[in-house]
């Protein structure tokens, strides 16, 4: 017997919402809030690019985790009402403005600019605001579903506390800003991880809830070309440069399939089979964590790939910085699959197990290599992780389709 409040069926706040029935799909407005979000990134992979270092690329995990988690929050909250119609839309579109505030000071998140405000402060507390309204129109919502409405009452500790240190990081700045960010990110999502795997959340509709996801990772593919392609800017065309495009796509595409072709429909079947609260403890495990891997190593090879083709005509070695992001950022693209084929089956995909090392023991060579081939070396490996996996999975993906 399936619970009314996670098949959909009961109804929502008269007058307020709509609430999400069991086949409910991703919206047209659901789209638009989440365009947002590509801004987001491009900005955190410009601040990636621009302080070119270890600590960088570090502050720049910090904040596409960050990202994550909002984003995040906002994909469970659709599961509960539709997004489009009343109270819903009024309150996405107030956090679209805070998502968008938290882009335009991801350049100073570090490192606040002569004049104006401060860089820092600002982006903190544009994330705190991002949150509030996400909670606040969570309890909108649940009025009348006590056990949701306590599941929200006991979020808020973690949220304000780690949105607090966050401002005291951006108040004190330096290392320390860092370490306080890190513990920040570690008290929101920790504390909210803790209260929900055997909380009161509602899965309405698990098509939904993997559609939202699969078009978020659409989006920071999408992402991803327009990082390799700004790697071209002002770069004249020539043979290799040409050369890298190609591969750069292939990279793009070896991501979607490793993710579109078998992963994603492996997640939805099995969603849809749980119920109750081992539904919920599958979506928190599966989609609200192990998916920010997945998500963090697109951004990463993407930044990876803009290096190679920002230096794909010069002649000389990519050098150890660009190889081990481009490298190290697909590892963590099959890293994040691994988990998530984990928590889905409680299965390890030798395939992907193997490509992550085979990326990872690849990075020294890359890095002594010239751009393009060492490009060349990261596009094989997942070429040949997709069509092990296409073969070896062919039963299981026809089974799935039909």
């Amino acid at each position: 017997m399936v619970d009314k409040s996670e098949s959909g069926q009961e109804g929502g706040p008269p007058g307020t919402a709509h609430a999400v029935l069991a086949g409910s799909r991703v919206t047209t407005f659901e789209l638009f809030f989440d365009l947002v979000y590509v801004f987001t990134l491009t900005q955190v992979t410009a601040y990636m690019a621009h302080e070119h270092s270890g600590s960088g690329v570090l502050r720049g995990v910090l904040l596409l985790a960050l990202v994550w988690i909002s984003w995040s929050a906002y994909a469970w909250l659709g599961n509960q009402a539709q997004a489009d119609p009343g109270v819903v839309r009024a309150g996405m579109t107030l956090a679209m403005a805070g998502v968008f505030v938290v882009a335009l000071t991801v350049p100073e998140a570090w490192h606040d600019a002569p004049g104006g405000l401060n860089g820092p402060v600002v982006l903190a507390c544009a994330y705190l605001f991002v949150r509030c309204v996400h909670l606040v129109l969570y309890g909108v919502l649940a009025r009348g579903d006590h056990g949701l409405l306590r599941q929200i009452t006991v979020s808020w500790p973690a949220v304000l506390g780690g949105s607090c240190l966050l401002i005291v990081g951006a108040v004190i700045g330096g290392r320390w800003q860092t370490a306080l960010f890190a513990a920040a990110i570690v008290t929101d999502w920790g504390g909210v991880y803790a209260t929900s795997r055997r909380g009161n959340w509602r899965i309405r509709s698990a098509s939904y809830f993997a559609e939202r996801h699969e078009l978020f990772m659409i989006i920071a593919i999408g992402e991803s070309l327009l990082a390799m392609g700004a790697g071209a800017v002002d770069r004249p065309i020539s043979t290799p440069l040409l050369a890298a495009a190609v591969l750069g796509v292939a990279v793009a595409l070896g991501l979607w399939w490793l993710y579109f072709d078998v992963a994603t429909l492996v997640g939805e079947h099995q969603l849809s089979r749980t119920q109750g609260r081992d539904r919920v403890r599958l979506a928190v495990d599966a989609y609200g964590y192990a998916h920010f891997p997945i998500m963090a190593g697109i951004v990463l090879t993407a930044f990876g790939v803009e290096g190679v083709m920002a230096h794909a005509a010069g002649g000389e070695a990519l050098g150890g910085f660009y190889a081990w992001v481009l490298c190290g950022g697909a590892a963590t693209y099959l890293a994040g699959l691994l988990l998530f084929g984990w928590t889905v089956l409680r299965q390890w995909s030798r395939f992907r197990l193997g490509g992550l090392f085979l990326l990872l023991g690849w990075s020294p060579a890359a890095a002594v290599l010239p751009p393009v081939a060492a490009l060349a070396g990261a596009v094989t490996v997942l070429a040949a992780v997709a069509a092990a996996e296409t073969w070896w999975y062919a039963e299981l993906r026809r089974r799935l389709r039909r």
